[in-house]
């Protein structure tokens, strides 16, 4: 099969962007909690480990780069529309939570929730989604499933996001493009996401305006715009936290296994610190 040099450019693009960085230290997130607690429906927001992560990360300044949705294992799915719709696209156990993401080099897939558990994640919950239209959220996204990355619309939001000033935001870019769905059925996690959310029209971060009647009002933003730091943002998401040591009882934060003396420069690595002791006079009044 002969492939042309433009495709054979941008897959060794792709291959380079998608390569993971080595895991450093241990993980914020306890995933054994998380799969415990996490409910169908709800959107996890990645850290990200490799090259495309940090792009998106630096660019949109936030600490996600990517977002997904949970859908729960095959044998909790009673939706028979929605399990015939999976099926295909994973063979593995019944048990396995699992969910729908868009993945750069491999489309909308089905992953595995464990695939995340030397990540930083987060979970995103809809406030008051009813049961029905959960399900209309988790079957659109299956719908999409087997869906072609748009790698031009990561590039086209990035350009959007860090504009060259001299040049119009509209101009070199698809996103203001009205195409429909049957015309474009290529997606990036987070726009997926946002559409699907918007077919049972759940807000995430809509646009609010007033008419010229005086009444707020609701517009639909564009799905193509989305990143996934909204979710985050979102005030009809509740934010879920399952930190490694949980610090839910009073006072617990003072047991946790701090390492004396030692500070966390980020990537530059940990230094010790110098300290002195030094005896107090408990008898004595401090200046």
């Amino acid at each position: 099969m002969k492939v042309w040099p433009f495709t054979h450019i941008k897959n060794r693009l792709v291959n380079w962007l998608v390569k993971d960085a080595p895991v450093s230290g241990i993980p914020a997130c306890d995933i054994d909690r998380i799969i415990y607690e996490i409910q169908p429906c709800d959107i996890i927001l990645v850290e990200g480990r490799n090259r495309i992560s940090e792009i998106i990360k630096l660019t949109t300044r936030s600490t996600w780069s990517h977002a997904a949705i949970y859908i729960g294992p095959l044998e909790n799915i009673r939706n028979k529309t929605l399990r015939a719709q999976i099926e295909p696209f994973f063979d593995g156990s019944d048990h396995e939570p699992l969910l729908i993401e868009g993945l750069i080099g491999k489309g909308v897939v089905i992953t595995p929730l464990s695939e995340y558990k030397k990540d930083h994640i987060r979970l995103c919950r809809p406030v008051g989604m009813s049961k029905n239209d959960m399900q209309r959220v988790m079957t659109y996204c299956a719908d999409h499933l087997g869906s072609v990355y748009d790698v031009r619309h990561v590039f086209d939001l990035l350009r959007l996001l860090f504009p060259f000033f001299f040049l119009p935001r509209q101009w070199f870019t698809s996103l203001y493009q009205r195409k429909s769905r049957q015309t474009n059925k290529k997606q990036i996690c987070s726009s997926l996401l946002a559409e699907a959310f918007a077919s049972v029209k759940f807000p995430i971060l809509p646009a609010i305006r007033r008419n010229k009647a005086g009444k707020i009002e609701f517009i639909h933003r564009n799905p193509k715009l989305f990143v996934p730091k909204d979710f985050d943002l979102s005030p009809y998401f509740e934010i879920i936290k399952y930190p490694l040591f949980g610090a839910e009882n009073a006072g617990i934060y003072r047991s946790l296994p701090w390492r004396e003396g030692a500070l966390s420069n980020d990537e530059a690595g940990v230094s010790l610190r110098q300290t002195t002791s030094r005896k107090r006079d408990d008898s004595s009044t401090p200046d």
